[in-house]
């Protein structure tokens, strides 16, 4: 049976803006107060999606969260009217506002973690929501995340839906941005490398060790094809607040800076006895360092395996921002790395800068989910996009989002009433029903 890797990229929301509330997040807290351009944003995210299509890659999406989240607000004590609400939180506690309005879902790497049916004991795709536990902004993502998973993937012939981890920071888990799977194809059984952190001395590890040990075991994953890595309190400090940051893992290649791991010839003996087919490309900090890798998100990039039809079989193509384009010491290793001769020989730019600008590149706004054909056809297909329903979203973003958003426009209960329309807009052309809880 043939399986295909679908990246599910997170469609960013109408209230995409720059609030500074990721702590450890070197380009959100540079950016932090800055007008943000959410109708770009979306169209930048869409734009990165058709360019996947174009390399003959499966491409679907998860919908935005509902913002700012009316639920939240009023567990928070807020009452009233809805516009109510808006005034007097923006009033008495602006920061709070803040945290309800954040689009951070778009974020879709840190959505879950995900594994494929090869790899799993029941021999079906398993689902955990990350709990996000480390940042409020984001915590509260967890029950809608977990809701849209079930809603396209609903058919429990093939898929389970574990609920997010109990435990809040001592079992804080933020989903696939620190995980990775090594496999000779996408079909075939693979290798699940799970890196954790302990607080730096700057910032705080995010991902526990004791989250990604409870996720393999919910996964029914083998632990003589589990690996668990400690990440570099040196990569931490330096920004690289999830592993993505400083490096990526697909197919047979793990790609990543020198300094990710902790003790990386113990982390590089154990995946090799694991995954004896892996490659290891690793960038050296004499020719990239950490400062660069964080600036121009290097290997937060996407590494595609390209389809036989579209490529020699096993070759991959690197989808990168454009940020790394323009660093000449990151473009003069992408372009030595092309010329070697491992799998990687292709590289593609696109501009995400408006994601960039609050610390997400092109890995962090996707969750991979490898699917067999019985898989995929049994998933809810109003979310796997071609050029027509990608042109219709393109259509909705242009419809309702605004082309400027500073942080003083969250307290206009307007703007409130046009997020929330937007949504409404977007389940109609979903069929999604009364699926938000503003909506129930």
């Amino acid at each position: 049976m043939t399986y295909n890797e679908y990246n599910f990229d997170g469609l960013i929301g109408p209230t995409h803006n720059y609030a500074g509330l990721s702590f450890g997040n070197i380009a959100s807290a540079t950016n932090a107060g800055a007008t943000s351009n959410p109708r770009e944003a979306a169209l930048q995210g869409l734009a990165k999606m058709r360019a996947a299509m174009a390399l003959g890659l499966k491409q679907g999406f998860l919908p935005p969260q509902d913002r700012p989240h009316i639920r939240t607000l009023r567990a928070l004590g807020f009452a009233g009217t809805d516009r109510r609400m808006i005034e007097r939180a923006a009033e008495t506690a602006p920061e709070l506002l803040a945290n309800c309005y954040a689009a951070s879902s778009m974020w879709t790497a840190n959505a879950g973690t995900v594994a494929p049916s090869p790899d799993t004991e029941d021999g079906k795709v398993h689902f955990t929501p990350a709990n996000l536990a480390a940042n409020f902004h984001r915590s509260i993502e967890a029950e809608t995340t977990a809701r849209v998973l079930r809603h396209i993937f609903s058919n429990e012939d093939y898929f389970v839906h574990h609920p997010p981890l109990p435990g809040g920071e001592h079992f804080g888990d933020e989903g696939a941005a620190n995980h990775g799977r090594l496999c000779e194809s996408h079909g075939e059984g693979g290798v699940h490398l799970f890196v954790y952190g302990k607080d730096g001395d700057k910032f705080p590890a995010r991902q526990k060790q004791r989250a990604s040990e409870a996720v393999a075991r919910g996964h029914l994953l083998d632990p003589e094809k589990t690996v668990f890595i400690e990440q570099s309190k040196t990569a931490l400090d330096a920004g690289a607040f999830h592993n993505d940051v400083v490096g990526v893992a697909n197919g047979t290649v793990l790609f990543l800076h020198e300094q990710s791991f902790a003790d990386p010839a113990a982390a590089y003996a154990e995946i090799r006895k694991k995954a004896p087919f892996a490659e290891i490309i690793e960038a050296p900090a004499d020719k990239v360092s950490l400062e660069d890798c964080i600036k121009s998100y290097l290997f937060n990039s996407q590494l595609l395996t390209l389809p036989a039809d579209n490529g020699a079989e096993g070759e991959m193509a690197l989808l990168l921002p454009t940020e790394s384009e323009d660093n000449p010491r990151v473009k003069a290793f992408v372009e030595e790395t092309l010329a070697r001769n491992n799998p990687i020989n292709r590289v593609i730019y696109k501009n995400v800068r408006e994601s960039m600008r609050n610390g997400g590149g092109p890995a962090c706004l996707r969750l991979r989910v490898v699917l067999s054909e019985r898989e995929a056809a049994a998933a809810n297909s109003h979310f796997i996009l071609d050029e027509k329903k990608i042109a219709k979203l393109e259509v909705w973003v242009k419809t309702h989002y605004r082309d400027r958003l500073s942080p003083a426009d969250l307290k206009d209960p307007a703007f409130m009433e046009e997020s929330l329309a937007a949504m409404d807009a977007l389940t109609a052309l979903l069929n999604m029903g009364a699926f938000y809880d503003f909506q129930r």
